[in-house]
Parts: structure tokens; C-alpha cells; sequence
């Protein structure tokens, strides 16, 4: 189709929407003359109501389309091939949110196609007032949810609990993550596709091509489960094929759509080979003589074993991509959380996951979810707290038979301590029960070599999405032991139920630890401990706002004497108003027996007692559907015995798709009886996303407790999916009290990357 029919072709589809069947008519009358089928400009009447449904028990079925390879759409955001005639309209999709049920407010046209190799998806997202569409962001795998998206969630194996998920938004930039038991999203999970939009003058268009061979499927089952979600940023609107409730969470797919007709597919050899190449330089300015240059070799291969499980080698892997480390200011007793930041560990995390919601909690609690877990593959490549490095590493990750397998295990080098290698595993395996699932995990080694140390558990993640009809219900429940040179009183098991409902919801979780449990390849900060915690949550969807909940919070922690040592409860009440700004208000009371002296950012002392304080906290979040936005977050008033002072203050300048700043400033004071300390801690981070394949970005970080400078600057390129170009260049400092710049390490990289499937 020419430019200029292909202008035509948008301006009948507006005309449909005001003028309907008539409109259409004409249309294709004109058009037959010039070879264009009516199904390339159709757009049903958008007035037309669609039927009543019943969205506890609706399930929507399409039907994708089997074409020739020769076929094929060019991917370019145009939807005008010949293949998409071919192709069934999905067009009933109803709102999340505002107007929880009711139709879009517009019209969004899905279209289907495959052939043997790839799955092809076509969104035609009309809008009346197509230059309020808003596409500020072409950064690869950054938050997408600031602009106008759509999101596609694929369940090739009918888990209807696991899914891929895929999104893209108006400027172009893409995201994909995994996403394990309908909750947990793993963003760092990459992989092989090609997305194009344009901007047309009734909307705007998404074109996807995904490879077969990115997933585990079964070639026997030709029915996949699949769900789409639009979202429209200045409505503040969502709008979905399935899963209409406001309540439903962000990954759910326990309700979504079903997809036919999907046969004959070939995902090739399953074989992907990576590459690398790189050359790196280090300056240590402290010791001039040591400047080092190197070249190294690393590489990565993945087999699809079966069309369900993969098999994964690496050798010599390279974390050079890898960002900063969140910085963190220490101001409690117990050592804090540092999440896993390398892809190779990051690509297949799902398989790893352990107790459900036992390791989870809502954002107003105030404490760390993550204690008394038995793995965290961040202790593999450190000992000691210095890095290690990795010579090799092999996993399985996927299902056989119906069964969940996970399985890794690494080769590091000596650690200095024990001038020996070390081979760490782990093992993870499940089984699915409906919507719920049973599984074991065991681990072996300790990354420092100094003890032989084993950990083995079990968990049960139970699931009802249907639970007093239209609600969903979870409970997680697990155990673990650990096996090390200390025996007795080694365990821990906790327990979790998650009602995620409304207008009534809520959570509860127990976890116990024990004095000597030691996961020497997971996480623990707190032992000889009984942890009770929740929160109920009561939200309307009325009074003006697009939400407004009150809810309350408890937390308590005892000794195994039950010997209470930790109590927070709290009450809250937050809103998001038409204008899609949060606010929230908390009133919360603390107690904390201290048992021995600690010092508060290493060096305010706390002395040993019983202390009882009441802070007030207020948080406010401007919409970041605007170009600039803000997060406030401050709290005050009392800490232990004395006054307490935080503001964090957080923005996101988005002027144009091409720059982004992203500052983050933290001001801490605390003032007890034993001493005054500040805390600044500063973060900011500058990106050009020069298009949606090619990004610059700088982090910069400093805090005055360590008075550590961190600088990095990475640009990244990928000039063919698969085919990428990295660089990165990194400066350590110290700056004292006095204004001095004390350069303590430079460091700079390049790396060629190139991904061959087979």
C-alpha cells in the first residue's frame, strides 16, 4: 500500500469510529478500486455496546493465524502487509481502572499471525486525541509505565501462573521480564525480539515479532494463554482482555484469555551461543605502578535439552554491565539487603524462588522481607566481602514431565583464605497442584571455603483465584534446615496469607528462625527469632479519588523465649486523586529492646535498653505521567531516646525521549543523648537515550558516612537483536570533610557481544 493509501486507510478508520457501518461501506468501495481490502481499514462502530459479561467466570478466546515464512510482516509499526487481513480482530477489551468493567474509552484492534519460527502481534491503539499520546522514554528496560504501553503476558505451557511478558510504549522502547507465580517480576531476564511503533494520526501502532525459540512451550499443546494490557497515561486509564478487576495484581494471569491455534512451530536447534570479547584498564591511583590492561575471552550457551528445559554454560563470565550497587546508609542493628545486580544470575532467578509470600511484604511495612533465605546468588562471586571470580558455571532451568527444575552450579577461583577453588550448588524443584505448587530447594558450599555447609527445605504455595467466588486467595508455607559445623536449633519455617481484594484486603506472615541457622549460600540478618506481621486494607474507589484506603500495619518480633524484642503497629490512609498523584499519611508507635550497645551509622552508640518512640511519616508522589515528576518521603520525629529527622527526595526530568535525570538526595538527623551524627547520601542518575536501541548513562553516588565517590558511565548499543556494543568507564574516590577529591581507582572497559541461534 502507497504513503498516500496508507493516510486514506486512517482517515476511513475515524470516519468508522464517528460514523460507523455506512462510513465503512464507502470506504471499501473507494478502496476496492486501488486493490486494499476492506479488512485492512475496518474499525467497528466504537459506540456499539459490547455484551454483558460476567468477569468472575469470562474467558476470552482468540485465534492466531498460521501464514507462509514468505509472509512474513516487515516489522515497522505499520500494520499494512498483506498478512494482517488474514488475521482475526480482537476488539473487546474493558477498563482495569477508572471505570473498573466498563468499555475502553478507546478502541484498541489486536491482531495475531505466526509462522514456523515466530509469533507476530499487531495492536492498532486508536485515539481521538492522538497528540496527547505520550512517549518520553526510549530507555531499554526502564520504566515503561510513564508513558502510553501496551503489555502482552504469554503462558505458552497453560501454567496460568507463570508467563512472559513483553511491553512496549509510544516512543518505541521496549521491556521483557519473567514473571513466577502470578507476583514476582524479573525484569533482568532478556532475550531476542524486534518491536517498531509509529505514531499515526488516529493512534498509535505496535508491531512485535518474537521468536519461538525464546520459550518453553509444548509442541503438543496448541492452546496458550495470553493477555493484553493498554494502558492510556493522561486517563490514567488501563484496559485489558481479561482479568477485569481493579484489584488484580500487576502479573496475574490466573483469569486471562486463551490463544488457539498455535501448531507446527520449530523453535530451531534450541541452541544460542553468546559471545564476548573485551579489553579493560585499571589505574590505581594509590599505587601508580599498578596499571593493568587485559583482554578476555567469555562466553555463554544455551540448549533447549527438551522444548521445555534449557540448559546453560558459562565460561569466564563477564559482569561488566553491571550497574552500581544501590548505596545504602546503615541506621538499624541487623546487616541490610543488597539485591543481585549480574545478569547471568539474574536471567533465570524465577526457578529459584523459595516460600512465596513469605518473602514478601507491602511497602508500608518498614523492615526487610528478605531475612532466613536460602539462597541469594549475590554470595556467589564475593567472599568475605571481596570479589571472587567465576571460572565457570553451568544450570537447568525449566520443566520436565510437568516438573519445575532449577539447578545451578559454579566453579569460583581461591579465595586467598583458602587458596582453593570452590564448587557451590543449588537445586530447586517443583510441582504445579492446580493453581498451587509444592517444592524442595537444597544448597551445598559455602563461597568462602572456611566450613562445609548444606541447606535443604520445602515449601507449599497454595492458590484459589476464585475464593469466595470473584476474590483471590494465597497461602505460602515452608520449611528449612540448615547442615553446618553447629548443630541444633538450625531451622526455619514461616507461614503467609495474601488476600489481594478489594474493597476488603490484607496479608499476614510468621516466620521463625533459628539461633544457629546458617544458610551459607543464602541471607540471614536476624536468628533465635519469631516474626509476626500484617496489614488490612480497607479501599473505595469513590469520594473523588481514583483510590483511597485506609489500612493499619503490625509488626512484632520475640526470641524463641518469646521474649518480645521489636514491635511496630501503624495506621494509614493514602490516595491517588484524578490527577494520578499519591499521597500518603502514617502514624506509626516502635519499641525496640536493645541488648547490647550498636552504633547507629557506625557511629552514634545506642545503649543497651528498652525504648518506645512514635513517628509521623508522609509520602507524596506526583504523576509520572508528566514530563517532570517528584517523590517525597519524609519522617520524623523521635529515634530511641532522642529526635529523628529523614527526607528523601527522589525526581525524574523527562524533557524530551531523549534526556532523563533521574536525582535522588537523602538527608538523614539523628540527635541522641549519646552523640549527633548527619547523613547525606546523593544519587543521581543523567541518560541520552540517543533511540530505543542506543543509551549513555551516568551514575554518580556519594554519601558522607563512607565519604566513597562512585562514578560510572556505561553505553550501550545494539545495533542488531542479539549484536551488541558495550563501554564503560568507572571512577572510586574518597572525598574527606575538607573539600578534597582523593581519586583512589579508574577503571574502563569495552565489550563486543554477538548472539548466534541455531
Amino acid at each position: 500500500m502507497s504513503m498516500a493509501l496508507k493516510y486514506r486507510a486512517r482517515l476511513c478508520r475515524t470516519l468508522c469510529h464517528a460514523f460507523g457501518a455506512a462510513a465503512l461501506a464507502m470506504c471499501a468501495g473507494v478502496f476496492a478500486t486501488s486493490g486494499v481490502s476492506a479488512a485492512e481499514v475496518q474499525s467497528a462502530d466504537a459506540g456499539s455496546p459490547p455484551p454483558a459479561r460476567d468477569f468472575g467466570t469470562y474467558v476470552p478466546t482468540g485465534r492466531a493465524t498460521r501464514i507462509e515464512p514468505t509472509e512474513a510482516p516487515t516489522i515497522d509499526g505499520l500494520l499494512d502487509d498483506a498478512a494482517w487481513a488474514k488475521a482475526q480482530v480482537i476488539d473487546e477489551f474493558y477498563q482495569l481502572d477508572p471505570g473498573t468493567g466498563q468499555p475502553g474509552s478507546e478502541r484498541t484492534e489486536l491482531r495475531i499471525l505466526y509462522d514456523s519460527e515466530n509469533l507476530y502481534v499487531g495492536i492498532y491503539n486508536f485515539d481521538r486525541e492522538a497528540h496527547l499520546i505520550s512517549a518520553t522514554n526510549r530507555g531499554r528496560d526502564s520504566n515503561l509505565g510513564v508513558d502510553d504501553s501496551v503489555r502482552i503476558y504469554l503462558d505458552p505451557l497453560n501454567s496460568r501462573r507463570n508467563s512472559y511478558f513483553f511491553e512496549v510504549n509510544a516512543a518505541g522502547a521496549r521491556q521483557e521480564a519473567l514473571i513466577q507465580n502470578n507476583a514476582d517480576f524479573f525484569k533482568e531476564w532478556n532475550t531476542i525480539w524486534a518491536a517498531k511503533v509509529q505514531i499515526v494520526d488516529d493512534g498509535w501502532i505496535v508491531e512485535m515479532a518474537l521468536p519461538f525459540g525464546n520459550f518453553a512451550f509444548d509442541p503438543t499443546k496448541p492452546d496458550w494463554v495470553f493477555d493484553l494490557l493498554r494502558t492510556i497515561k493522561r486517563k490514567g486509564e488501563r484496559i485489558r482482555w481479561n482479568s477485569i478487576a481493579a484489584s488484580t495484581p500487576f502479573g496475574d494471569i490466573s483469569r486471562s484469555g486463551t490463544l488457539t491455534g498455535i501448531s507446527g512451530i520449530d523453535a530451531g536447534l534450541g541452541l544460542d551461543i553468546q559471545l564476548f570479547a573485551s579489553t579493560r584498564y585499571r589505574f590505581d591511583w594509590q599505587q601508580p605502578q599498578r596499571e593493568i590492561i587485559s583482554a578476555r575471552l567469555s562466553g555463554n550457551a544455551f540448549y533447549k535439552i527438551t522444548p521445555t528445559l534449557t540448559g546453560t554454560l558459562t565460561v569466564n563470565p563477564d559482569f561488566s554491565d553491571a550497574p552500581l550497587d544501590i548505596r545504602q546508609v546503615n541506621t538499624t542493628r541487623f546487616a541490610l539487603f543488597q539485591p543481585e545486580t549480574r545478569n547471568f544470575f539474574l536471567q533465570d532467578a524465577a526457578a529459584f524462588e523459595f516460600g512465596g509470600h513469605g518473602f514478601s511484604a507491602d511497602d508500608n511495612y518498614m523492615y526487610q522481607p528478605d531475612n532466613a533465605r536460602p539462597f541469594f546468588s549475590r554470595n556467589i562471586g564475593l567472599a568475605n566481602g571481596l570479589p571472587v571470580s567465576i571460572i565457570s558455571g553451568g544450570k537447568l532451568s525449566g520443566e520436565y514431565g510437568g516438573i519445575g527444575i532449577g539447578a545451578l552450579s559454579v566453579v569460583t577461583n581461591g579465595t586467598g583464605i583458602t587458596q582453593r577453588s570452590q564448587i557451590l550448588n543449588v537445586a530447586r524443584i517443583t510441582a504445579q497442584i492446580g493453581e498451587s505448587k509444592a517444592g524442595i530447594i537444597v544448597t551445598n558450599g559455602d563461597p568462602s571455603g572456611l566450613s562445609k555447609n548444606s541447606v535443604a527445605g520445602a515449601d507449599f504455595q497454595y492458590r484459589d483465584s476464585n475464593f469466595l467466588p470473584g476474590k483471590v486467595f494465597q497461602s505460602d508455607f515452608y520449611y528449612q534446615r540448615s547442615f553446618s559445623d553447629i548443630r541444633g536449633d538450625d531451622d526455619s519455617l514461616g507461614a503467609a496469607l495474601f488476600f489481594p481484594n478489594e474493597p476488603l484486603g490484607g496479608e499476614a506472615h510468621y516466620k521463625q528462625v533459628g539461633r544457629n541457622f546458617s544458610p551459607a549460600l543464602g541471607f540471614v540478618n536476624r536468628t533465635n527469632i519469631r516474626q509476626y506481621d500484617g496489614r488490612i486494607q480497607y479501599r473505595r474507589r469513590d469520594l473523588g479519588f481514583r483510590w483511597f484506603d485506609v489500612g493499619t500495619t503490625w509488626y512484632a518480633v520475640t526470641g524463641l523465649n518469646n521474649h518480645l524484642e521489636s514491635r511496630e503497629n501503624g495506621i494509614y490512609i493514602n490516595a491517588n486523586n484524578r490527577f494520578q498523584d499519591e499521597y500518603t499519611l502514617r502514624l506509626f508507635n516502635n519499641f525496640e529492646d536493645v541488648p547490647a550497645t550498636f552504633r547507629l551509622a557506625g557511629r552514634v552508640p545506642v545503649n543497651p535498653g528498652r525504648y518506645s518512640w512514635t513517628n509521623v511519616n508522609a509520602f507524596i508522589q506526583t504523576s509520572n505521567g508528566r514530563p517532570y515528576s517528584v517523590k517525597l518521603n519524609m519522617m520524623c520525629c523521635s529515634f530511641y531516646n532522642g529526635t529523628f529527622f529523614r527526607a528523601d527526595l527522589r525526581g525524574d526530568f523527562r524533557p524530551n525521549a531523549l534526556i532523563q535525570i533521574a536525582p535522588h538526595y537523602t538527608y538523614t538527623h539523628i540527635d541522641l543523648p549519646t552523640g549527633l551524627v548527619n547523613i547525606h547520601l546523593l544519587a543521581t542518575d543523567f541518560i541520552l537515550n540517543f533511540s530505543t536501541d542506543m543509551q549513555l548513562s551516568t551514575q554518580l553516588q556519594y554519601d558522607n558516612i563512607s565519604e566513597d565517590f562512585a562514578l560510572s558511565l556505561r553505553y550501550r548499543w545494539e545495533y542488531e537483536p542479539g549484536q551488541e556494543l558495550f563501554a564503560t568507564i568507572g571512577q572510586s574516590a574518597v572525598i574527606p570533610g575538607e573539600p578534597t577529591f582523593v581519586p583512589q581507582s579508574t577503571q574502563a572497559a569495552i565489550r563486543l557481544g554477538h548472539t548466534f541461534r541455531f
